[in-house]
């Protein structure tokens, strides 16, 4: 398997298992039966859990553009340093924007989706340009 499609099977896998904490803590406030069900006015997660459910639409958000690129590369057979490393540095940047995003820390947040994005731009680039 390519670099590039081993670090969007580790994005994949991330993006999936990042609900847990969150819900984890729903059932924990809300109670097994209330977290299942549908409720007017659920009690509030706790601030960090909100934060990561945040982050994790916006895992799922940026997996959309990404897993398209990762694919078009190994289709247009157009595997090379410039793609692999993109696609390392895409998934290291998600690992830090989720835990930046859950912990609270703004600075690092925004320059990890930043660098996410960039990461995007320069696979996207060696599609266009093959």
């Amino acid at each position: 398997m390519s670099d590039e499609l081993t670090f969007l099977t580790y994005t994949i896998l991330l993006t999936a298992l990042m609900w847990v904490p969150y819900i984890l803590n729903q059932i924990s406030v809300q109670g097994l039966v209330n977290a299942v069900g549908y409720q007017e006015n659920p009690a509030p997660l706790a601030g960090w859990a909100q934060r990561l459910k945040s982050a994790h639409y916006n895992a799922v958000e940026n997996l959309v553009l990404f897993a398209p690129l990762v694919i078009m590369v190994e289709i247009m057979q157009i595997s090379s340093a410039a793609t692999a490393i993109s696609c390392m540095v895409f998934f290291i940047a998600r690992i830090v924007h989720a835990l930046s995003y859950t912990f609270a820390i703004p600075w690092v947040r925004t320059l990890s989706f930043a660098v996410s994005f960039f990461a995007i731009i320069g696979i996207a680039f060696q599609v266009l340009t093959a």
